[in-house]
């Protein structure tokens, strides 16, 4: 009975996984709009994040749907697929838990942060432009 449930999970999964991932295309926000000057300050920022993630999972969608909307070319990192991520994932954050953003700081510290709103809500205050 567990292997019959585990292939019909795997095969939903596999049925809904381009569905999820064409809506997410679809669904994209557009970049907020910065001068030239200001979009470069944000992409060298936005060089020392990285975020652990899983292509179809709906937190790092949400994530990646505010990622796009401030215009943040944020390297993302393939914790489900990829085996050297999720061991760094693991090592560094202390579990194999998306979305998850690698913050590197300047004095060479890494922060760990999960949660998708917690994620969006430090990714707000760091980049959102101030309003006109």
């Amino acid at each position: 009975m567990r292997v019959i449930i585990r292939y019909f999970f795997r095969s939903l999964r596999l049925i809904l996984t381009p569905i999820v991932l064409i809506n997410e295309k679809l669904t994209s926000p557009r970049a907020v709009s910065r001068s030239s000057e200001d979009q470069a300050r944000v992409e060298q920022a936005a060089s020392k994040l990285a975020l652990y993630q899983f292509k179809a999972c709906p937190f790092c969608i949400k994530v990646r749907k505010e990622m796009s909307r401030l215009g943040l070319p944020i390297e993302t990192r393939d914790a489900q697929n990829d085996p050297d991520h999720r061991a760094a994932l693991e090592a560094g954050g202390g579990r194999v838990k998306v979305p998850c953003l690698l913050i590197e700081h300047d004095n060479g510290e890494q922060q760990w942060l999960y949660e998708s709103d917690d994620i969006n809500a430090w990714l707000r205050k760091q980049f959102e432009p101030a309003s006109s």
